[in-house]
């Protein structure tokens, strides 16, 4: 496990919630505690996630800011301002609103009801500040492994095929034929995770027959940070700001929105199988004229969408993290938001035993992140689920009733809020990385 006396935690993945992880303890911890991410995409580095954005909530901007990575991301991350839902067929005059979000005033007065300075709300995080951020995912992934190198993080471009857990450590065994041990291994490996499969950890899913498809779109007209969530028959169709591209010596618009496009897997090849221009119009008809002429930057690609869990988030010196403990439908853009906050959390709980001189890889403290971390999963993932069978019929009596609900929520501002403070992940106990406290 490394010098005398010293831990060793290793991360199999290195996508943004495991790198996060990482950071996150070799910060606190420094040279008592060794932390390696071991992943074969390592080896292209950030390039691989190149044509990606997420939405970063307010609790994921102030771990970002924790983690001293923000002022580099931020030059790449759009605020959303304020959001737009809309609900209609693809081929109707018109699109009525039926509910809007904004950020909260900068001078708003505090009330009693309000949750406390020790608990950030989203209105606390929303003081003339957005709610969320776009960010293009290469740039972020850039920062966390510039940041993880230089904090003292090994970085290490292969895989984990194998591990067999014993009293003291966990035997790894290396896709390049070498094995090494630690006090914990993090699964973060994917949906398909193979060590949460090597571990007997069971999975409760569903594939939707639905495509996310996912491309960026330049436009003639600035977005002045809105969201558009625009509900269509097949299911949502997402248009979210990104930053400005620049100045462009071709004549091309240099502003920028990211799309999430959620349609029929049956219907894919057709709308995405001719050519350029062809694309392009099947996205301007859900896009609308709204901001002008349009251009396909990059993209689109499609990808099957479904649902799971894992029916434990551990096992014996291992945790499960991101999408090997779950997957979500991307109806309300918190799939990378859930796994932050699993990093978060799984960081505090073994930062804590660490400090007791406890064992990090222990059944209690994997059982603690578990607690934490397994009900607003399911709650979360069933919540995204709900609204994607909701919104994903054209049945009239349903129609009917959702577009009333809408309207009833954009008329109660205690519940907008609440919805607002959902979305960024400032309700509830949160662990101290995303109300922007150290570990």
């Amino acid at each position: 496990m490394g010098g005398s006396g010293q831990r060793r935690v290793v991360v199999a993945g290195a996508g943004i919630p495991g790198l996060s992880l990482a950071l996150a303890l070799k910060q606190a911890h420094g040279p008592a505690l060794a932390v390696t991410v071991c992943d074969p995409g390592l080896a292209s580095g950030a390039s691989r996630h190149r044509g990606r954005a997420f939405a970063v909530a307010a609790g994921g901007r102030r771990m970002f800011e924790r983690l001293g990575i923000w002022e580099t991301v931020s030059v790449a991350a759009e605020p959303i301002r304020d959001m737009v839902v809309s609900d209609s067929r693809l081929a109707d005059p018109v699109r009525p609103v039926f509910l809007t979000f904004a950020q909260e005033p900068s001078a708003q007065e505090p009330s009693a009801q309000e949750p406390s300075a020790q608990e950030p709300s989203a209105q606390d995080a929303q003081a003339g500040e957005p709610f969320a951020h776009m960010v293009e995912a290469e740039p972020l992934v850039e920062a966390l492994l510039a940041a993880c190198a230089k904090a003292g993080v090994v970085l290490d471009a292969v895989g984990i095929a194998a591990a067999d857990p014993g009293p003291e450590a966990i035997e790894l065994q290396r896709t390049d034929g070498r094995t090494e041990s630690a006090t914990l291994l993090v699964a973060a490996d994917g949906a398909r995770s193979r060590l949460r499969e090597g571990a007997g950890i069971g999975w409760v899913g569903w594939s939707y027959p639905q495509s996310g498809i996912v491309a960026t779109i330049g436009h003639e007209r600035p977005h002045a940070g809105r969201a558009w969530e625009h509900f269509l028959p097949s299911g949502p169709f997402a248009i979210l700001p990104l930053v400005d591209g620049g100045e462009r010596e071709d004549g091309k618009p240099s502003h920028r929105s990211s799309i999430v496009w959620t349609e029929r897997a049956a219907d894919v090849p057709a709308l995405l199988g001719g050519g350029p221009d062809e694309t392009l119009a099947e996205i301007e008809r859900r896009f609308g004229h709204g901001l002008g002429r349009l251009v396909l930057e990059a993209g689109p690609s499609a990808h099957p969408l479904a649902f799971g869990i894992a029916r434990r988030f551990r096992a014996d010196r291992m945790a499960l993290l991101g999408d090997a403990a779950h997957v979500i439908h991307p109806i309300a853009g918190q799939g990378l938001n859930l796994g932050l906050a699993g990093a978060a959390s799984l960081a505090q709980a073994v930062t804590d035993a660490l400090r007791l001189g406890l064992d990090p890889g222990a059944p209690d403290v994997l059982q603690a992140y578990e607690r934490d971390r397994r009900f607003e999963t399911l709650a979360m993932g069933a919540m995204t689920d709900g609204l994607n069978r909701l919104f994903s019929t054209d049945a009239l009596p349903v129609r009917l009733a959702r577009d009333l609900g809408l309207g009833l929520v954009d008329r109660l501002p205690g519940l907008k809020r609440l919805f607002i403070g959902q979305a960024a992940a400032a309700r509830g106990t949160l662990p101290r990385l995303l109300r922007g406290q150290a570990l």
